[in-house]
């Protein structure tokens, strides 16, 4: 029943998307339908595909670079700790402390004396600085998890740093890091605050798209859901495939 209620609303919104506007409006609703695809073609002729270029790269250009950031930082501070590692992991929680609006005025200005605003490349630093926190907190949790023991007799068989980064600590880890890319490319696609203020024309996201069927006349309900319905299969068919990853990750270290 708890699963029905979390899932009924994309339910909802898948059955809208097939909808004419007008049976999307009746009251009460109408659960039988002739199913048209009307409203996914007019949304993906109204200029969607540019949005969704846009997000596809900012997601897999800052998930990247999270990753290439996060795991040597998540292995020093579990596995290589030195004196100072707890003010470390502190500090970066405490940036997840400020709230975004606080920071927009100062990040526009910036962007603006740059050259960056309404650049897909201002999206990618910020996307990078907003998941980065998280990802480290995450992947130190998975890299606690590997057996000393296992280190150890790799080093006396002499594995260097890079070997041993590769070949013993990676194989173990993956699942939980595949976990954190899933959680940062999630949070990568449906941010919307930073994209709507620092993009225009030219580096628009999905989010800033499904924006513009708010309009004074009222909500276009059916290509709304269509235009949802497409925003949210890249992400659901991403979970669908890596949800086995998913869930080893999760539940590393929850089971002694």
């Amino acid at each position: 029943m708890i699963a029905i209620l979390f899932v009924f609303p994309l339910l909802w919104m898948i059955l809208t998307a097939f909808k004419q506007e007008n049976d999307a409006y009746t009251d009460p609703p109408k659960l039988f339908f002739t199913p048209t695809f009307d409203q996914i073609s007019n949304v993906l002729t109204s200029g969607f595909l540019p949005y969704l270029g846009n997000s596809a790269f900012v997601t897999v250009i800052s998930t990247l670079l999270v990753l290439l950031l996060g795991i040597p930082a998540a292995y020093a501070l579990s596995l290589a700790p030195v004196k100072g590692t707890k003010n470390a992991l502190g500090f970066f929680l405490s940036t997840k402390m400020l709230p975004i609006v606080a920071a927009i005025i100062p990040l526009y200005v910036i962007s603006q004396n740059t050259n960056l605003l309404d650049t897909v490349w201002a999206l990618i630093i910020l996307y990078t600085a907003m998941n980065l926190p998280l990802a480290i907190w995450m992947m130190r949790s998975f890299f606690l998890e590997v057996p000393g023991e296992m280190i150890e007799a790799a080093r006396i068989d002499g594995a260097n740093l890079p070997t041993l980064l590769r070949k013993i600590i990676m194989p173990v880890v993956a699942p939980g890091i595949a976990a954190t890319a899933l959680i940062c490319v999630i949070f990568s696609w449906t941010e919307f605050f930073y994209a709507v203020n620092l993009t225009a024309a030219r580096a628009g996201t999905v989010p800033v798209f499904l924006v513009g069927f708010i309009t004074s006349e009222g909500l276009y309900w059916a290509q709304l859901s269509a235009a949802a319905l497409l925003a949210s299969l890249p992400v659901m068919i991403v979970g669908w495939i890596a949800q086995n990853h998913l869930v080893r990750g999760l539940s590393m270290g929850a089971v002694k």
